[in-house]
């Protein structure tokens, strides 16, 4: 109970719940998913690694933590897929990865040490078992995560799509199949999409749960420092430990000379 209001308090999902919705007759993928639980997740971890991020930067990553997860879900479920966006102003790196087999999404930035690069990049890595998978690199021309995704689609994918932010930390994808209806995607407004359920004919295709979940550990991040363990100075400079941080989730280790 809430001790101000007596009333029952309101539980956050373990996982977020993935919607992928066929719309009939416009021949459409629809998928959406409410990411509270995601956020809530994501939130406690930079809490536990006394991490604080800018508002307006945060707000970028927890974007494209989402839509990541909406596309995963929108491809096979094999695949890795990992997405770095360098941006000039502010000069900033993101990196979110992510896939359905393990259900988890993780992402970070940095700010420190960047080199300004020449224009705005999505990175794009997708990988099935490990195996090298398709690699691309897309231009950007806005700072809005949102129309990252939707020029992602239109030169990675070569098909449109319309990414959506909705009510209450809720997102949507929609992306053309084959024979999709054009012009009724490309005129959707939020408003249109808050109800395509109601108003059209839709089937779901099946439910993910994704969780914000890195599962790095000390043990997995030695093994990039192998080629010091013939020249541990160069890495310690004669310090007795060194912190550590993981690329993908910033979580951070300490590292001792005897660990290499």
């Amino acid at each position: 109970m809430s001790e101000e209001t007596n009333q029952p308090m309101e539980k956050v999902e373990e996982f977020t719940k993935v919607e992928s919705i066929f719309i009939r007759h416009k021949n459409v993928l629809f998928v959406r998913a409410q990411f509270t639980p995601v956020y809530t997740d994501y939130y406690l971890h930079l809490m536990d690694q006394k991490m604080r991020h800018k508002e307006e930067l945060d707000q970028k990553l927890k974007d494209l933590l989402a839509l990541q997860t909406l596309h995963l879900v929108a491809r096979p479920w094999a695949e890795t897929i990992a997405w770095t966006v360098t941006l000039r102003a502010p000069r900033v790196n993101f990196f979110v990865t992510g896939g359905s087999v393990y259900e988890n999404i993780t992402g970070t930035l940095f700010t420190d040490n960047i080199k300004e690069p020449d224009r705005n990049i999505l990175y794009s890595q997708t990988t099935v078992n490990n195996e090298n998978g398709r690699k691309s690199t897309i231009e950007l021309e806005s700072n809005d995560p949102i129309e990252w995704v939707e020029t992602y689609y239109l030169q990675s994918e070569q098909r449109p799509a319309r990414a959506f932010r909705l009510k209450d930390d809720t997102y949507a994808l929609l992306a053309a199949q084959p024979d999709a209806d054009l012009e009724w995607l490309k005129g959707l407004t939020t408003e249109d999409v808050q109800k395509i359920t109601e108003v059209e004919e839709t089937k779901v295709l099946e439910t993910r749960k994704f969780r914000f979940h890195c599962g790095c550990s000390v043990e997995k991040i030695i093994p990039a420092l192998a080629g010091y363990k013939d020249n541990k100075e160069a890495l310690f400079e004669g310090d007795p430990v060194i912190e550590i941080s993981c690329p993908r989730c910033g979580n951070k280790y300490l590292v001792t000379p005897d660990m290499l």
